[in-house]
């Protein structure tokens, strides 16, 4: 759908058809809207909406020509429109499979951008040259903290082309149901970390007694034993300071080797994206998620991969989606996680059921419909070639969609272990998420809370809502930002140390 650049108004019009506005600026009650024919009834915040006419009750409310609830009650032009005003419905669509699918105009490759990465032996390529050390139960949390505290900067100075020891610490392992879908997840998370390509070497530790056990782990994600991958059982190694001391010592015969690798210039086709969105704003389906999405049309142009998640996030909107599927299987890939999610969060006041966050809301986004709106545009408007798992490996180029929650962390671990290399991260209200071994970029959806937040945004797309860039140009900076990013460029989020404590894998089922 057509994103316009915004004027000098103090609304937009996202599309002719709509019978709400976008409010660009905060307006003051009884403000004379002469553009328009308004006067508001009310004072609004930035991002929140306003009628454009009056709209009787029970009328669909019409946003990017796209109906997010229906009038509770009569509303009068000029009225703020949100939650009290606007009641949620749940509306079929066709799904329409492929309807809306064109082939991509690749970019010779010979032509295509190119990033300097570190080339792995499986031929994936890293954006970053880690050391990772894993737990397979929390009961190993510590210790692998205290393993990678030892490395200090001072002692890692002698190895200027490693990022860093960093433990991936997590609260499950045992007292859950294995075998079983929630089992099989933790160990897929886990799996895609350890082969992860941001990952020179790495090192998993285990309590011992544990339902996840190290060797079985190992085995069933096909890790094997050698100069850059270890595993250690504290029962087995005498305790928890030998299994410091233990681990401390194969991490330290690790770095030579990981030091040893460089970086070298690589297509752009080995980026995968992971798209990722957090404190959404009314202005993040206007500016951010869009031109994050214009990006990952670059992006797929080039023969790289997109990842967009957060499934709660594309509830009422996911025709926007098959529409573009390669093929009817899948589209019905993801209208059944769909079905999944709603079984799942039956009987629950969970966001895939409309009850979104207190900030969403906060910045103008009245319920899921809405945000979803928002929601899918990040992924551009490229065909969706495959759907998948959480977690699972990812290795098809184009636009994919992974399962997983809306919660960042957990989103962002998924994609992280499906293979990405690289974050993208819009944010409205101002997260202040990172994340190893992939670093994440901010993308602020408006300029207001850029410059508040300066120190933790990376791109400012509120230049799109202020009227200075349009969707396309806005667009080709967040590419351009990607792949200096990808070369080595250090995020905000890396230089104020963050994603030590971010790695948060979904939990399922029930804790025994």
């Amino acid at each position: 759908m057509p994103v316009p650049v915004p004027d000098a108004s103090p609304l937009i019009r996202l599309h002719a058809s709509d019978n709400v506005l976008v409010v660009r600026q905060p307006l003051a009650l009884g403000q004379s809207l002469p553009g328009f024919g308004l006067r508001a009834k009310a004072q609004l915040p930035a991002g929140h909406k306003i009628a454009a006419r009056d709209i009787a009750a029970g009328e669909r409310v019409l946003k990017y020509n796209v109906p997010i609830g229906r009038a509770a009650r009569d509303i009068e032009a000029g009225e703020h429109v949100h939650g009290h005003n606007l009641e949620l419905t749940h509306e079929a669509h066709d799904p329409g499979f492929g309807l809306d699918a064109r082939p991509v105009d690749h970019v010779p490759e010979a032509e295509r951008a190119h990033f300097m990465g570190y080339v792995r032996a499986d031929g994936r390529v890293g954006t970053r040259n880690f050391i990772g050390i894993l737990s397979s139960v929390n009961c190993s949390a510590t210790v692998i903290h205290r393993i990678a505290a030892h490395f200090t900067p001072e002692r890692l100075a002698d190895y200027p082309n490693v990022d860093g020891v960093v433990a991936f610490a997590q609260t499950s392992g045992c007292g859950m149901s294995s075998p079983s879908e929630h089992f099989d997840l933790l160990r897929r998370t886990i799996g895609g970390y350890a082969s992860h390509p941001n990952l020179a070497g790495v090192l998993i530790v285990g309590l011992g007694c544990e339902r996840n056990q190290v060797s079985d782990l190992m085995a069933s994600q096909g890790l094997q034993e050698g100069p850059l991958v270890r595993g250690y059982v504290m029962q087995d190694v005498g305790g928890t300071r030998a299994t410091i001391a233990a681990g401390v010592a194969a991490v330290q015969a690790m770095l030579p080797l990981a030091n040893a690798a460089r970086r070298q210039p690589v297509s752009a086709a080995h980026l995968k994206v992971g798209l990722e969105c957090g404190g959404s704003d009314g202005f993040s389906g206007i500016g951010a998620n869009p031109a994050l999405g214009a990006a990952m049309d670059l992006l797929v142009r080039h023969g790289g991969t997109a990842i967009l998640s957060e499934t709660p996030e594309i509830h009422g909107v996911e025709f926007m989606l098959t529409r573009r599927a390669v093929s009817p299987e899948v589209g019905q890939k993801l209208l059944d996680r769909l079905a999944w999610w709603t079984e799942y969060t039956r009987g629950h006041q969970a966001q895939f059921n409309g009850v979104v966050g207190a900030g969403n809301q906060a910045g103008g986004l009245a319920n899921i419909v809405e945000k979803s709106l928002g929601s899918a545009m990040k992924g551009g408007t490229t065909p969706l070639v495959d759907v998948v798992r959480y977690a699972e490996r990812i290795d098809t180029p184009g636009l994919v969609f992974m399962d997983s929650p809306g919660y960042d962390p957990v989103a962002t671990t998924g994609q992280i272990a499906s293979g990405a290399n690289l974050i993208c991260f819009t944010t409205g209200r101002g997260s202040m998420f990172g994340s190893k071994p992939a670093p994440t970029l901010k993308l602020a959806s408006n300029t207001p809370m850029f410059q508040r937040l300066e120190e933790d945004m990376d791109i400012n797309c509120g230049l799109v809502i202020d009227g200075e860039l349009d969707i396309p140009r806005m667009g080709e900076r967040i590419f351009e930002h990607i792949l200096r990013t990808a070369s080595g460029e250090r995020t905000k989020s890396e230089l104020l140390g963050l994603g030590d404590h971010e790695f948060v894998p979904w939990h399922l089922g029930i804790v025994s």
